[in-house]
């Protein structure tokens, strides 16, 4: 089958690699959509980061939506031709973190793409029991964003976000997009923060309160005047710049909750001061669990939560290095995601 296969830094090559061998408990898919990360390109440019040397090469990819070829003997709710969503992350399910239920800390955490061969490919395998069958109402180009929407509930679930809080979310990319139309969704009154007007706009016809362009305008005062003169209650930094931490516990309440889901390719700088006068709690955030697997699909089904407006593009696999990477890594960066239809 045809691959994308991670090398090394800026090293990802288009190569022909045997189809996988499903393991007892496995079953063989076949990739119908993969979707281009940030984080891919992150490690694709300054990695490898959370790939080990020793794994790779590897095929990347770790936004999957695919269809069953081949069950694994005995499996209950598959057969050939089902839709499934995939828990990509892996745990041992007996660690202390495990028992605790704070899955994303596994000592023995798997994910696809990263710890082993991912779904920028034709064919993939995976354990049974981590895959959700699709209702007909998720269509599987909305199915293909159901990782980043995973991260995203995992981060207002880590948030505790409630009905009637205020959140501000900043960064109107995928994960901060996907986040907002979430805690929404749980009954809070969402803003969005960002530079760019491509992003903002589409945040608000996803149902954002309101869309501040910091650019143009001081977030913080604009913030601070739709909640009464407090802050947010929550702020959400999905942006991952060198200074969104730091603005993020500007704009929050005293007393509230900054939840930090971005991934920093830099080492921000803010005073600790901050935290400790105000009392805010900041709270990180990584991956996901099962539950958040579940619960986005759900969510999609019943219309609370759109994937495909974020969709900006479809291309082929021998596209992704010449045309989808590029797209990605452009200064003036006009995609979401583009989706991979192997």
């Amino acid at each position: 089958m045809k691959a994308m296969v991670y090398h090394g830094n800026q090293d990802l090559r288009l190569e022909s690699v045997p189809d996988p061998s499903p393991a007892e408990g496995e079953a063989l898919l076949k990739v119908d959509y993969c979707g281009i990360c940030a984080t891919d390109i992150e490690e694709y440019v300054y990695g490898p980061k959370f790939i080990a040397k020793g794994k790779m090469p590897i095929v990347t990819g770790h936004e999957v939506t695919a269809t069953v070829v081949e069950p694994p003997t005995g499996s209950d709710g598959l057969s050939p031709g089902t839709r499934v969503a995939l828990n990509t992350v892996l745990t041992c399910g007996t660690c202390f973190w495990c028992n605790k239920g704070d899955t994303p800390q596994c000592e023995q955490f798997t994910v696809v793409g990263f710890d082993r061969d991912g779904g920028l490919a034709e064919y993939l395998a995976w354990p049974a029991n981590e895959l959700i069958p699709l209702p007909d109402s998720v269509p599987s180009e909305a199915a293909a964003l159901i990782e980043p929407s995973s991260v995203a509930h995992h981060c207002v679930q880590r948030g505790n976000i409630q009905p009637g809080e205020t959140v501000a979310v900043v960064g109107a990319g995928t994960v901060g997009t996907l986040a907002m139309q979430i805690a929404k969704a749980q009954g809070a009154r969402v803003f969005v923060v960002d530079v760019k007007q491509m992003s903002l706009d589409l945040a608000s016809e996803l149902g954002a309160e309101v869309a501040i362009n910091a650019a143009e305008e001081d977030a913080h005062s604009v913030l601070t005047s739709l909640t009464d003169g407090r802050g947010p209650d929550v702020v959400i930094d999905a942006a991952g710049a060198p200074n969104t931490p730091a603005d993020c516990l500007r704009y929050v309440r005293r007393g509230g909750r900054v939840v930090l889901v971005a991934i920093y390719t830099s080492t921000p700088e803010f005073d600790f001061n901050t935290i400790v006068a105000n009392e805010n709690t900041v709270i990180g955030t990584i991956a996901y669990g099962r539950s958040d697997v579940q619960a986005s699909v759900d969510l999609i089904a019943s219309g609370k939560l759109k994937t495909t407006p974020l969709i900006t593009d479809r291309i082929s696999l021998d596209e992704v290095i010449d045309v989808g990477f590029p797209r990605m890594l452009a200064p003036t960066k006009d995609v979401f995601r583009i989706l991979v239809k192997p």
